[in-house]
């Protein structure tokens, strides 16, 4: 969205009616010259002056639709977030748009959630769990939109009010617990890999790092002035958790040349 610099969109007329472009968009204000229409106008920009970058309430009826919302709250995560979370909002949002992206934020209600929850199910590329962190996700979204004056309160509490799905529910799945995999296997398959990739399994094996934080890991990442006994030591720089008060980022000590 454009960017409030010097100049603020102009209050225009349009035979009786107040409006300002902004974003391709008319905002109307109300009856030219009236003191409503000033009052509008004067909000209107107010708002820009919070966050131009924020879906705009609409004069006429109070309200942003469920896209804008959801385009504004990708545009607040994402720098804070890592691309598999990302990932994750947009799957959910993809089910949400695709039946109520033209509706108004207030007027999404838990029925409709449900809805929203009921094609993921019949997708079936989710396990329950998967989609009932998903309908958090999309609560989140609207809280997010409480936070910013765009959704009334009421509505993401009504939201919490839709409970999980339990085990066991018609069309649900859960996936099997994730099991341990035995040192045999993997010094099986590591002939089979690239270099890099086996590298990558060799430390993961050793340190219990996250495959993305492995990922990220660079060699200028590892301080080699620390060096004693031939091994070195390598702090993470971002972390999953590390937005947690209190949290300390864990450290490693990698030896060189192990296996």
């Amino acid at each position: 969205m454009p960017k409030l610099k010097n100049q603020y969109p102009k209050n225009c007329r349009d035979r009786n009616q107040s409006f300002s472009w902004y974003n391709g968009k008319r905002i109307y204000h109300g009856v030219w010259g009236s003191p409503e229409a000033e009052k509008n106008y004067k909000r209107f920009i107010a708002r820009l002056l919070e966050n131009p970058d924020l879906p705009l309430l609409d004069d006429k009826t109070g309200e942003v639709l469920v896209s804008e919302l959801a385009a504004g709250f990708m545009n607040y995560i994402e720098p804070q977030q890592d691309r598999t979370e990302i990932l994750h909002f947009k799957r959910a949002i993809g089910f949400l748009v695709e039946f109520y992206g033209e509706l108004a934020v207030n007027e999404f209600s838990p029925k409709k959630l449900k809805v929203c929850r009921n094609q993921m199910v019949k997708a079936g590329t989710m396990c329950r769990l998967q989609i009932n962190k998903q309908c958090g996700r999309i609560i989140r979204i609207f809280a997010w939109g409480v936070e910013e004056e765009l959704v009334r309160p009421a509505i993401v509490a009504a939201l919490r009010e839709v409970k999980n799905l339990q085990c066991g529910e018609q069309g649900t799945h859960d996936n099997p617990p994730r099991q341990e995999v035995p040192d045999e296997v993997v010094k099986r398959t590591l002939p089979f890999l690239s270099p890099t990739v086996a590298a990558m399994v060799k430390l993961q094996r050793i340190t219990g790092m996250r495959p993305s934080e492995i990922y990220r890991m660079t060699a200028g990442d590892i301080d080699k002035s620390k060096e004693q006994d031939g091994l070195w030591h390598y702090v993470l720089k971002i972390h999953k958790t590390e937005k947690r008060v209190g949290f300390v980022l864990p450290d490693f000590t990698l030896k060189t040349g192990s296996s």
